[in-house]
């Protein structure tokens, strides 16, 4: 069985040789991985189910430290944060877009990226990803706290915003489209530790209408439809299902119950990620991360519907010595005993 055939029969709810697996890592883990393994190289050892491509807004330095994105934010990543940075200051400073002139997508860079992308990825499963695809996106250029109080004094300059990000977005899309790529992950974070950062009815106002037009572009070509947002989701989780979302990502167990999950979307919904880089990969010693992670692997691996991965990329708090411990459950889940699909090695 190939990657691209172990996903596919996983996010169908079907039951594998193994549960498929990703790890991602920002950039203070893979120096200490690097270090560690004293190998420039040792993510090609991980065995990663999943290749593709991944557009942000491609940041260029202005100056040391800082670097403006095509949509004309600049991020500090002069502090703890050196993968994304925070923002410099606001590019709508007001709730109106006035002259500011949305980009176009970078047609060429993004083709380039595309093929470069698929003729390295083997037999993994591919996919293309669009970051800070709607809420973040506003968010960035006028401000959380001044987006979520906009939703309420100023509606309809947050449903103009919303509007010429969605435009941005399917022409971005369309581009993917061209491609053989299996799904489009759409990243957009709209939980907190507990409940949505604007509620429900908010999201279903502002979110809901656009991320239903650009599932459904999706859908259209075929393609499975990826959802990236940290944070309890739950409130609308049935939402995203009922306009096409096929696999949810990322998964965190601190906020769900994974059996409680299993039992009441699993069905209609597959999982991304599960094992926690709050909690059990920064802090449990490698034995615990083997064991608490082989029990979270059973219960969301029953009939399929799960990858198993961290919650996030890899943060620099993480033990490589975790990462190891990792590496050597996915790569030899039947060793650990009772996965409802785990017969082999994943070698």
């Amino acid at each position: 069985m190939t990657k691209k055939e172990r996903v596919l029969r996983a996010i169908t709810r079907r039951e594998t040789d193994f549960i498929p697996f990703s790890m991602g890592f920002t950039q203070q883990a893979r120096d200490k991985a690097v270090r560690y393994f004293a190998d420039e190289r040792f993510e090609d050892k991980i065995n990663n189910h999943f290749a593709g491509a991944y557009y942000a807004g491609e940041p260029i330095m202005i100056k040391p430290g800082f670097f403006r994105d095509d949509f004309g934010v600049i991020w500090n990543r002069t502090g703890a944060d050196k993968d994304i940075g925070v923002i410099d200051k606001l590019t709508l400073p007001e709730p109106a877009i006035g002259s500011y002139r949305f980009p176009e997508p970078p047609a060429a860079m993004l083709r380039k990226i595309c093929g470069e992308a698929l003729a390295s990825a083997g037999d993994c499963f591919t996919g293309a990803a669009l970051g800070f695809s709607l809420f973040e996106r506003a968010w960035t250029l006028a401000g959380m706290e001044n987006i979520l109080m906009y939703m309420l004094t100023d509606p309809q300059f947050v449903h103009d915003l919303l509007d010429e990000i969605t435009v941005f977005n399917i022409k971005l899309i369309r581009v993917y489209l061209e491609y053989d790529f299996d799904f489009i992950n759409f990243g957009d974070d709209w939980g907190q530790q507990k409940g949505l950062i604007m509620g429900p009815n908010l999201w279903r106002a502002f979110i809901k209408p656009r991320l239903a037009q650009m599932y459904a572009l999706v859908k259209e070509h075929g393609k499975f439809v990826f959802q990236h947002s940290c944070g309890d989701i739950s409130e609308v989780l049935d939402d995203a299902i009922e306009i096409g979302l096929d696999v949810y990502e990322t998964f965190q167990p601190e906020i769900y119950g994974l059996q409680e999950a299993k039992t009441r979307w699993g069905s209609r919904l597959s999982f991304f990620g599960g094992l926690s880089t709050q909690r059990l990969l920064p802090f449990e010693t490698p034995e615990n991360v083997i064991k608490k992670a082989a029990e979270i692997m059973r219960i969301m691996g029953k009939d399929g519907g799960y990858i198993a991965a961290p919650t996030h990329s890899i943060p620099g708090d993480v033990p490589p010595e975790n990462i190891e411990a990792l590496m050597e459950l996915f790569h030899n889940q039947a060793k650990y005993g009772g996965f409802p699909c785990g017969i082999g090695t994943a070698h």
